[in-house]
Formats: structure tokens, sequence, C-alpha cells
């Protein structure tokens, strides 16, 4: 119980603490003075660019030969001679492999001696229609033996085309003893050795597999869509096409030089081969590699930073700041290369773009730029 002093106090107390309280209270409710300063948003600006923007596909290619020869015997033999080493690089004409060839050198001696005999019979039925016909002419023998001479002369003429022909079969498998290269390019390793006999038939041994590594090709596949750009590609010069081999830095530059003549129907795609001269060998054959196919590079292109491009509920914007300000302009996108997204409707070029902060921003709100940005690259 408080006693008449302390209750005195007490009403002394609240009296002095309870206006302080409500003159607080007071003032917490009182909005803010209409000439406070305007809330400014920091934010990264951009530019929007007119120029050129290049039209490009990114894919996975998978490096090819040109040429590609597998070597088989076509005579069986045995092999006296591989005048290569594994994995060498050989030029077209190159003696490769050598087969023992005494039996067909022997053949031909005798078809030889075949065709010399035939000549020889020719020539004395030649000189037996030429003495029949001075007799005949005189009538010191009859004209029968005339016309049989002639038919002499004629049978041996047709043996004796048989018989170099014959001989010119056998002369052709000789060169068959002796294997030379098709092509140029790098062999791989031998699949027979000497002494080995060489077996003919698709399902023989091959001598070896030479592959031809430059020029080489690099093949891919590109949606159909593309297919228009792909064929105007083949005869544009600003057309290129770069190959990275996978795990190497190098980039190799060559050009689109086959279209595949049919879309395949399951994926809606269609080959396409580039060629690349590869003097260095930087592309294999076999390997895979990162593709970039640059198709045309077309001019007068409005772009803008890819991290200036914002969606909404009703498509694609971007903050554009004027005097100060960030204000919404609706925007109709196309392909994005190197960080820059292409402005097909929307933007002329030099406009001043957010690039970061537009979570904060709303359509006219004052704006502060804390640098510039260059977009993703």
């Amino acid at each position: 119980m408080l006693d008449a002093k302390n209750y005195s106090s007490v009403i002394a107390v609240a009296a002095i603490i309870l206006p302080t309280l409500l003159t607080s209270v007071s003032s917490a409710q009182t909005p803010a003075p209409t000439g406070q300063p305007e809330r400014i948003v920091p934010v990264l600006l951009g530019e929007a660019k007119l120029g050129t923007l290049p039209i490009r596909i990114d894919t996975i290619g998978t490096v090819q030969p040109v040429s590609s020869v597998t070597l088989r015997p076509r005579v069986e033999g045995q092999i006296i001679d591989v005048a290569f080493e594994d994995g060498a690089v050989v030029h077209a004409g190159d003696v490769l492999v050598r087969l023992d060839q005494r039996s067909i050198e022997a053949q031909i001696r005798q078809a030889e001696a075949t065709v010399a005999r035939t000549l020889a019979q020719l020539e004395q039925t030649q000189r037996d229609v030429v003495r029949n016909e001075a007799l005949a002419a005189n009538e010191f023998a009859s004209k029968v033996n005339l016309e049989n001479s002639k038919t002499q002369v004629a049978t041996f003429s047709a043996q004796l085309a048989a018989d170099r022909a014959a001989l010119d079969s056998l002369r052709v498998q000789l060169s068959y003893y002796t294997i030379t290269a098709p092509i140029s390019g790098r062999v791989g390793v031998a699949g027979i050795r000497v002494g080995n006999i060489a077996k003919t038939g698709d399902g023989s041994v091959p001598f070896a597999i030479i592959n031809q590594i430059s020029p080489i090709y690099v093949a891919f596949s590109v949606p159909q869509r593309f297919l228009p750009d792909i064929k105007s590609a083949l005869n544009d010069p600003s057309a290129k096409v770069e190959a990275t081999f996978q795990g190497s830095n190098t980039v190799s530059i060559g050009k689109i030089a086959v279209v595949d003549n049919a879309v395949d129907t399951s994926s809606g795609t269609v080959t396409v081969r580039a060629v690349f001269e590869n003097a260095t060998e930087t592309l294999w054959p076999g390997s895979l590699c990162n593709v970039r196919v640059t198709l045309k590079v077309p001019d007068n292109v409005v772009s803008a930073p890819r991290e200036a491009v914002q969606s909404g509920p009703k498509g694609s914007l971007v903050f554009v700041v004027s005097d100060g300000r960030a204000k919404i302009t609706p925007v109709k996108v196309g392909r994005t290369v190197d960080g820059q997204t292409e402005i097909i409707e929307g933007l002329s070029g030099g406009e001043k773009l957010v690039t970061d902060g537009q979570i904060q921003l709303v359509d006219g709100v004052m704006v502060e730029p804390k640098g510039a940005s260059t977009g993703a690259q």
C-alpha cells in the first residue's frame, strides 16, 4: 500500500513522463515532409550497340579423313619386303610391300615365248601367201592353195592377238606383286610382316590403312533451320569454321566443303563437312573437336549486353537510363553471340542500359551508375 507521501511522488513523475511519450508517438505517426530526397538506386550500366553481330553455330564435330584406303593383296604370295615404317607419312606411288613374284615372272617368259612362236608361224604363212599368189598368177598352182594360205594367215593373226593379250594380262598381274601407295597420307600399323603369306579376299588381313591427313574433314550436324544459311555459306568468303581439338587450345580455320544431300528425318539435322588444310596435323582422324561455324556477319545489327535483357510478364524488356531515370522498354530479342543479345525491335543503338541492379528498379526510378558494364564475354 502506498502511503500519501509515495502516492504524491508517483503522480509527480507521471506528470513529467506522459507528455514526453505522447510527443514521441505523435512524431512517429507524422508523414515525412514532402521535400525529403527521392530514393536513388545504384546500378551498373552498359550500352546498346549498332554494328556487326555474326550468325554462329557451336557444336561438336568428328574428324574424318578426306580419303582412306585399306591395302589388301590382290594376289597370293609370300611377303619378301615391307618398305614402310608403322605410322610413316607416305606419298602416292611409294612402294610399300613386295611379294615373291618369281612364279609370275616365269609365266611371263613362257607367254613371251608363245608370242614369238605364233609370230614366226604367222610370218611363214604370209610368205606362203606371197608365193601362192605368184604361182596362181602363172597357173602353176591352184587357187585353193592360195585361199588356204590366206586362211592360215588369218588364223595365226588371231592367235597372235590372243597370245599378246595373255601376256599383257600376266604383266598386269605382275604389278600386283608390288604394292604402292594409291594416295598420300599417313599409314597405320602393318597388318602382316615379312615371311607371311598374303591371302586374297575381303576377309584377308590388310597390309595397312592409309588415311589422308592434309587436307582433312570435320563432320558435324546442324538443325535443318540453318540449311539455307549453310548453303549460302558455301560461296561466302566471310563464312568460316573453327575447330578446336578437345584438350588443346589450338584453333584450326577451315571452310564448309560439303552439305549432305538429305536431312536426317529422325533428328531433323543435316550433316555438314568442313575442310581444313591441317598442315601441322593438329586434327586427327576419329577425334572429337569443338566446332564454331560463322555463317555470315550481318551489318547494322542492334545488340545489347546479355545481362541487360530481362524477362517480364509480357516478354523481354530492358531498363533504359535517360536523364538519370530508368525506363522500362519492351524489346524483341534474337540470338546471343559473345555476350551480346540481338535486339530486333525496341532499341536503335546508343542507349544506356542497366546491366545489374534491376531487381531494385521500378519504372521511372532514379538511378546512379556505379560503373560501366562490358557484358559477358
